[in-house]
């Protein structure tokens, strides 16, 4: 239901402080909206942009346990940079590549390990990541937009991530787009691009968004468009000093009702009185409040835990699946720590789930003194999840393989990470259905399942609900 009018007096609850809430708040702010309320159980502001704060030689810097980057097509994070007054200022990133064994390789530099079959390789990768860039364009038109909406019928509706109309609503029809709901390696497969997979992903995989045999090729090209995809393979990246969550604590301080934190939803009641009825804990105390309108920023499969779930949310939100992402952040023995980052390319497979795959070096003057976070999934569809504990030994073996032992890990989690549906969810209209339910009982549904698990899309996403219903 598009919203015709607007009432600026109505009392909004958005849950989550994250990107998505964070935005939400933004976008209504600017729209004339007062009354509004973000709710965060935790006690920080930026969800999985999380950047926390170490010593090192005296000097305390931010470190990233999450997002880490962005690019010149993340439009929506930069209309966030300007409603805050801050800009990309954080340190340039830098990469090498290992293989399993720890020692460094050059898959894309045909001078380094030359060989007639490895720069036939090259050529050929080179060949089809010019084909891809066409196809997409023309093919697969409509493909670059925000969002789902539409795709698994062969239709487009969304915000544009072209440059020349970057955020407008566009639509239009294009059969081809159902293709995007095969598994990514199953599109390349059908449109002979096997080989741009080994271009894709180190910026897909190792950063925690799954395994091409089982993600549909809509979110590996939402996210990395071949405009982006172009941007990361030529490292112009954006980084920001204090951490991407200084992004969102930037907007929160700008806000006119900052996010509530420490503050839990642990009920939400919807009855035909046309009322959302939210109940909080905080301090230990529940509390009642009644609000005109919810906007849900979090997994929408946890919302089903605490809130008045009709059969449709139900049917749909169990059908989300996620990624288990298990990162930590490190110090090594002092003048033997890593000088750059670097991606194992071996290890970016479902057999080898549990493994490092990434380590970032974020501070090239700390040198070989620099903590750095690493990371690896440990899940795969079809098979046994990596043991949380034995995912820890395999990581930390790794490094010290890569010649880097560990002395100690400052932070560790697992998130929970990338939602998404499957393949075959997705091509009987997942999204469609879900579109159909936003407005009802006063309920919005945003974050990172409407578009995908980047903070890009994640804004963007939350950009367009407001456009659209508010």
């Amino acid at each position: 239901m598009e919203r015709a009018g607007n009432d600026h007096k109505e009392r909004i609850c958005i849950i989550g402080g994250g990107p998505a809430g964070v935005s939400a708040a933004m976008y209504l702010q600017k729209k004339g909206y007062h009354q509004v309320e973000i709710y965060e159980k935790l006690n920080k502001v930026g969800g999985k942009a999380w950047s926390p704060r170490f010593e090192v030689n005296g000097e305390s810097r931010a470190y990233e346990m999450g997002a880490i980057m962005g690019a010149k097509t993340y439009y929506a994070v930069h209309e966030l940079e300007r409603f805050a007054g801050i800009d990309h200022d954080g340190p340039e990133m830098r990469r090498m590549y290992r293989n399993a064994d720890g020692q460094e390789i050059f898959p894309f530099d045909p001078q380094k390990e030359f060989s007639f079959g490895k720069l036939a390789g090259l050529l050929r990768m080179k060949s089809q990541m010019k084909k891809l860039v066409k196809i997409m364009d023309t093919k697969y038109k409509g493909y670059d937009l925000y969002g789902h909406v539409g795709v698994a019928k062969g239709r487009y509706s969304g915000l544009s991530k072209e440059e020349s109309r970057a955020l407008h609503r566009v639509s239009g029809v294009n059969p081809n787009l159902k293709d995007l709901a095969l598994p990514f390696d199953e599109f390349c497969r059908k449109n002979g691009v096997e080989d741009v997979q080994k271009i894709w992903i180190a910026p897909f995989t190792s950063f925690g968004y799954g395994f091409f045999d089982e993600i549909p090729a809509a979110y590996v090209m939402k996210y990395l468009d071949t405009t982006t995809a172009i941007e990361f393979i030529a490292m112009r990246l954006w980084t920001w000093k204090d951490g991407t969550q200084s992004i969102y604590e930037a907007v929160n301080r700008k806000l006119e009702n900052p996010v509530h934190l420490n503050t839990e939803v642990v009920k939400v009641e919807r009855p035909d009185d046309g009322k959302v009825y939210v109940t909080v804990r905080q301090d230990g105390t529940e509390r009642t409040e009644v609000f005109d309108r919810l906007i849900i920023t979090t997994p929408l499969d946890h919302f089903l835990t605490y809130a008045d779930a009709d059969e449709d949310e139900h049917t749909l939100f169990t059908k989300i699946r996620h990624e288990e992402y298990v990162d930590f952040l490190a110090t090594f023995r002092p003048n033997d720590g890593p000088t750059i980052s670097g991606y194992i390319f071996d290890n970016m497979t479902p057999e080898r789930r549990g493994h490092a795959m990434v380590y970032y070096h974020r501070w090239k003057d700390l040198t070989d003194n620099c903590p750095c976070s690493v990371y690896a999934l440990r899940n795969h569809a079809g098979d046994e999840d990596v043991p949380y504990d034995e995912t820890i030994r395999k990581m930390t073996d790794d490094m010290a393989i890569c010649g880097f032992p560990l002395q100690k890990r400052l932070i560790e989690q697992e998130t929970y990470y990338c939602p998404h549906v499957t393949p075959e969810d997705y091509a009987a209209g997942w999204y469609d259905r879900l579109d159909a339910l936003q407005g009802r009982r006063g309920t919005y549904y945003a974050g990172e399942i409407l578009s995908f698990g980047d903070m890009e899309d994640t804004c963007a996403s939350s950009r367009d609900i407001v456009g659209r219903f508010f």
